[in-house]
């Protein structure tokens, strides 16, 4: 079904009755969307592709040598085929195009005797134009169908089997997890063959294959593809691919809604879980009735902090984010359950794939997410994590979640250089909030850098950000004044008064791991003086 007509159907018309091929024999199933007469030799910039050329060789009657590059033009330019009229401008074609049509396929149709060209062209347009209002009322119906099917079916594997019966071709969806369905059901090497094809899809473009991303909430889900094993696909397969992929997303749209419904409901136990109410025993006895085909390895506890609203525009869409957060976090091999209190959305990420990898993978799954934050997509701004220590112990994930709350806490104290959503990034800041608790970690700091600090503070100097990036750099003198941008004079010049106000011995080990600490702990207490006056001016 397609609104061209091809090489091999023109043949059959009333004004070719007396023609005949006189090469490129093989391509006559190449599609002819529009027909010209050309009697130019330079045409590569008039053509679009798809066009039966008509001419009677008054472009190179004169000069024979002419036809080769013309004839090279219409195949670079994707012509349908050429038709030439003899004995009014010339009586042969050179053996060299004939050759040359054979090997690109590219069909030579000759008439011997004077054609109406004006009547072949409205006799050829008008079957064109018929065929593309039948392609848009066929396209109309299929999609009228595809919708009504759409609200009663209860599988997916329905839309697939109504685009395989409608199309008559080979069917495969092929989703993020290379789980792959097909219609009809090919196994073995011929799937593997055709799962080869698609991957080289966007390299090698197939005329025997579409593919079509299946998108949902800005996410790729799946690919839809198409194939045909003895005819070049069309426009109209195009469409209809692209109409099907659409009612999946909304299909599949659906199918997580049902789903986010249904973890609301089961938020009650999840709670329970979270609180350590339940031993790994009696979780995957839970788990295996109310997801069946899940199992676990271990996991972690993502704290998702939403920013207090101001207004009700200003808040973020709830059920958007844990829509695009499940999508995105279970293409990374997570099973999610969720759970709200107050302003933060819950999520306990049981692993179903190798652990040893589960921290990148839920690093790529953050990135991903961040980009839909900084799109603005569904103001999804303002949004804090905190992911809690993996547990290989499902009975053990409220450890994972008390370790949550206590990297969220922590983010509010760091400084933007040493923020991490990860709670086993964060061991010295641990340490620092526990000597904070119990200590006056303020003393004990100034105890240590109050000279440089004071010297800094009179001077308007940089004593402190030197020491730290002398530390840092290990006590290389060339990198320090590099990532200072200081000639090395001035480094020197530094180091003499640090020397002076710490002590000649301050790089020794002991002495340096003191310094290495006492200068982050200033930098907690700094950022966390900060905070608490940003939020007491807010």
């Amino acid at each position: 079904m397609n609104s061209f007509i091809t090489i091999e159907e023109i043949l059959k018309r009333k004004h070719f009755d007396k023609s005949c091929i006189a090469a490129g024999n093989q391509g006559i199933q190449r599609l002819v969307k529009w027909v010209h007469v050309v009697e130019s030799t330079q045409v590569n910039h008039l053509l679009n592709g798809n066009e039966l050329i008509l001419t009677t060789g008054l472009g190179w009657k004169d000069d024979e040598s002419l036809f080769m590059p013309f004839l090279q033009q219409l195949i670079a330019a994707q012509a349908s085929g050429i038709c030439i009229e003899l004995g009014t401008n010339i009586v042969n074609i050179p053996q060299e195009a004939i050759e040359l049509a054979d090997r690109s396929k590219f069909p030579i149709i000759l008439f011997h005797h004077e054609v109406p060209f004006v009547e072949i062209t409205h006799d050829l347009h008008s079957i064109i134009i018929n065929k593309q209002y039948l392609l848009i009322s066929n396209i109309e119906n299929y999609s009228q169908e595809l919708n009504k099917n759409l609200l009663e079916i209860d599988h997916y594997e329905q839309i697939l089997k109504f685009l395989q019966n409608y199309l008559d071709l080979q069917v495969l969806i092929v989703f993020n997890d290379n789980k792959s369905l097909s219609f009809p059901i090919i196994r073995g090497k011929e799937l593997l063959l055709l799962l080869e094809q698609i991957k080289e899809y966007d390299r090698i473009q197939h005329t025997s294959m579409l593919k079509q991303t299946i998108t949902i909430l800005g996410e790729s889900y799946a690919e839809l593809i198409i194939y045909a094993k003895n005819r070049m696909l069309n426009e109209f397969d195009l469409i209809i691919l692209d109409r099907t992929a659409t009612a999946l997303a909304q299909h599949f749209l659906r199918d997580l809604y049902v789903e986010e419904r249904k973890l609301a409901e089961e938020s009650k136990w999840i709670r329970s879980w979270l609180d350590g109410e339940y031993s790994e025993e009696v979780i995957r006895s839970q788990l295996s009735y109310s997801h069946p085909q899940t199992n676990l390895n271990g996991g972690t506890v993502c704290i998702c902090k939403l920013k207090a609203a101001s207004n009700k525009n200003s808040s973020v869409d709830r059920t958007y984010f844990k829509l695009l957060f499940r999508t995105v976090f279970e293409q990374s091999g997570f099973q999610l359950f969720s759970t709200e209190i107050q302003h933060n959305l819950i999520f306990i990420l049981g692993d179903k794939r190798n652990p040893d990898n589960w921290k990148e993978r839920m690093t790529d799954a953050f990135i991903r997410i961040n980009k839909a934050e900084n799109s603005g997509r569904k103001r999804l701004i303002g949004i804090s994590y905190g992911v809690g220590k993996y547990v290989t112990d499902l009975g053990d994930v409220y450890k994972s979640y008390q370790t949550a709350k206590e990297t969220l806490l922590l983010q509010d104290s760091l400084a933007e250089e040493n923020k991490s959503y990860f709670y086993q990034d964060l061991h010295m800041h641990r340490i620092l909030s526990l000597v904070k608790q119990h200590s006056n970690l303020e003393e004990t700091v100034n105890e240590y850098l109050e000279p440089v600090l004071n010297y800094d503070r009179r001077n308007n100097g940089e004593l402190l950000r030197t020491l730290k990036t002398y530390l840092a750099c290990s006590g290389s003198k060339q990198e320090t004044s590099s990532r200072l941008f200081i000639v090395r004079q001035t480094l020197y010049h530094r180091l003499e008064k640090l020397e002076k106000l710490l002590g000649q011995n301050f790089m020794k080990s002991e002495k340096r791991l003191e310094l290495e600490f006492m200068v982050l702990a200033h930098e907690y207490l700094t950022s966390s003086k900060k905070n608490l006056k940003l939020k007491a001016e807010i």
